[in-house]
């Protein structure tokens, strides 16, 4: 006989005295379920997840749960107020003698069960709310971006604990390899529909954008459909009033259904714009160390890094990648060592604390007031890249409404939060860039037009991150931080600084010998120096290209797909004469580049035969 369900939601319906967020809504939770819990930002994740964990009551329908069931939810922001120190908050649900869980949780999470809850960080208040889930073992865990202030170290661990688990558990998490590695079923959210698919976050994307074409599809025939009736409404309808009512109220009936469909909310606008060019050389660093009350944080580390490379910095928290990022933009000074900047730098910087934003003002004051922002003589503009933007609409781009427009920032959520400092940010003209975690509580679709946009930047990046994902797609040189004043630069993303590592466990690595620091790449791959005759030995850096190169056809081929059934529109070029000349360019444009991407692949594909 089947095991019955953990957790069962029936006819949910939630709308906060608004719109619907979610109506008619059923979902099931089966023992042992691992699930991607994913959506967009303002979709209504965490807010499924609370009426999950019986914190929201919905407005009707039933939660329903088995004799015994155990429900445990990892709080955002964990009320401690009644507690000493975070351990006395993790243990506070267990039995003495079950304390010892508590102490294994924080080993792996890396936080002090002793340390007082009046001087704990948020990042250790998290920990602590994890901590105290991982020990109460219930049988149902809901997380919610439970990797947000976590190292990879401690990722990495969390990874396996919840491997090993036989709880089932439901997964709300930015962080695509750890989505990957962990779920077997999804559960999408949009626009209040929930969607299972028994499969775990692989090969989610392609099964969405599958549906949503389904869908665009499906609307396209029913526009024409309505004006093909309502053509015949207009023309017909004196000649055959009585006997044609029917026709006439179906057409009433479909209006009606297409207007009440819920568009899908379009992607951030977000552009970034390159300022004046900087000079060739970006930052140089010789022998620089760099102690806090005795502990090394650098010894003798050298950089030298060049316009348009993309530098992550990873290490474990507290390891000193901030710092290192503050010395090598001349905002603290190096103990012993040399630091020199380049020449013509604009630097715009993305803080991982949000401590750029007031929390008690608004959206509207938080652009309009800062001074790199503000148009002289206006309350209602904001100056964007050189040219005045009125504050509403360039929110918008960003995907508030007019009505966040006058909220505080206290109410928004964090990816909310991180939109508002990348709408900042990329007002601003700028050739350097330093994002300190800017990926913490992004939603996937806003991490990959990031991501593009990195891609396309002119400028120079430097990047701290721990979403491993993001590491690989941006990086050109990974800068790993392994402690005790070690710092040893690699080319490539995490995949390649590990590969390169000869993949040893973390917990090695303080004891292992550094690699030999690698010369960074070059922005674009390809390093000159190792560029053999086609009948050479591979380089690294070509090694890494023919794996990345497949991901790029892919790519190419998508977007002139796209942009030929845009120009299959036979009255394009006379309605919009514009687009319809951007399109052919765009496409004349990613059809060389994909030549030329094929032709490198087969190039070095067939240099890679002759080696083995």
């Amino acid at each position: 006989m089947a095991a019955p369900p953990l957790l069962q939601l029936t006819d949910i319906s939630l709308g906060f005295g608004g719109d619907p967020l979610f109506s008619g809504l059923d979902l099931v939770v089966q023992p042992g379920d691992r699930v991607a819990l994913v959506g967009r930002n303002g979709s209504g994740k965490s807010t499924l997840m609370k009426v999950m964990a019986g914190l929201v009551e919905p407005d009707t329908g039933a939660r329903i749960l088995p004799p015994g069931a155990s429900v445990g939810y990892m709080e955002q922001h964990p009320d401690l107020s009644r507690f000493e120190t975070l351990g006395d908050f993790a243990a506070s649900a267990l039995d003495p003698a079950e304390a010892y869980r508590v102490e294994m949780a924080a080993e792996g999470l890396k936080f002090d069960p002793a340390t007082p809850v009046a001087t704990a960080s948020g990042g250790e208040r998290r920990r602590a709310a994890l901590a105290k889930l991982l020990a109460e073992a219930p049988a149902l865990m809901l997380l919610d971006e439970p990797t947000n202030h976590l190292d990879i170290e401690a990722i990495a661990w969390l990874e396996r604990q919840l491997t090993d688990t036989r709880a089932a558990f439901v997964l709300i998490s930015h962080d695509r390899a750890f989505l990957r590695h962990l779920t077997r079923a999804t559960l999408w959210i949009d626009r209040g529909q929930v969607r299972r698919r028994e499969q775990g976050f692989e090969g989610f994307e392609e099964w969405r954008d599958k549906l949503w074409e389904e869908e665009d599809q499906a609307r396209h025939k029913m526009d024409r459909r309505i004006k093909a009736e309502a053509r015949w409404a207009v023309e017909g309808i004196s000649a055959r009033r009585k006997r044609n009512q029917g026709r006439l109220r179906e057409l009433q009936k479909l209006r009606a259904e297409r207007a009440a469909q819920i568009r899908r909310q379009g992607t951030a606008a977000m552009a970034l714009e390159s300022g004046p060019r900087s000079g060739k050389l970006v930052v140089e660093a010789r022998d620089i160390a760099k102690s806090y009350d005795g502990r090394p944080i650098l010894r003798d580390f050298s950089i030298r890094i060049q316009r348009g490379e993309r530098v992550a910095f990873v290490g474990p928290n507290g390891v000193g990648k901030t710092t290192l990022l503050k010395i090598l933009m001349g905002e603290v000074a190096a103990d012993s060592g040399t630091v020199r900047l380049g020449t013509n730098l604009v630097p715009a910087i993305f803080d991982q604390n949000r401590a750029a934003l007031e929390p008690d003002a608004t959206l509207w004051e938080s652009l309009t007031l800062d001074p790199a922002m503000r148009v002289q003589g206006s309350s209602d503009q904001v100056m964007v890249r050189g040219q005045p933007r009125h504050v509403v609409g360039y929110l918008k781009d960003f995907l508030f409404d007019e009505a966040q427009a006058r909220a505080p920032v206290r109410a928004l959520s964090g990816g909310e939060k991180a939109r508002l400092l990348l709408a900042r940010l990329m007002a601003q003209e700028s050739n350097l860039l330093v994002l300190d975690e800017p990926t913490n509580d992004l939603d996937i679709e806003t991490l990959d037009l990031l991501q593009e946009l990195l891609d396309d930047y002119a400028g120079t990046v430097l990047l701290v991150s721990h979403d491993r994902d993001f590491l690989d797609r941006v990086a050109t040189t990974t800068v790993a931080m392994e402690g005790d004043g070690q710092a040893t630069v690699y080319a490539g993303g995490w995949s390649d600084y590990r590969a390169q590592r000869g993949d040893r466990g973390a917990a090695t690595a303080k004891s292992a010998k550094p690699a030999k620091p690698a010369r960074a790449a070059k922005p674009g791959g390809a390093d000159r120096r190792a560029a053999g005759a086609p009948g050479g030995k591979l380089s690294f850096t070509e090694r890494h290209r023919l794996e990345a190169l497949p991901g790029e056809i892919a790519r190419l081929e998508a977007e002139i797909g796209k942009l030929e059934q845009l120009l299959a529109d036979p009255d394009l070029y006379s309605r919009e004469p514009v687009k319809f000349r951007k399109a052919t360019e765009a496409l004349a444009a990613r059809q060389d580049a994909l030549f030329s991407a094929e032709e490198a692949w087969l190039d070095l594909a067939a240099r890679a035969e002759g080696e083995a």
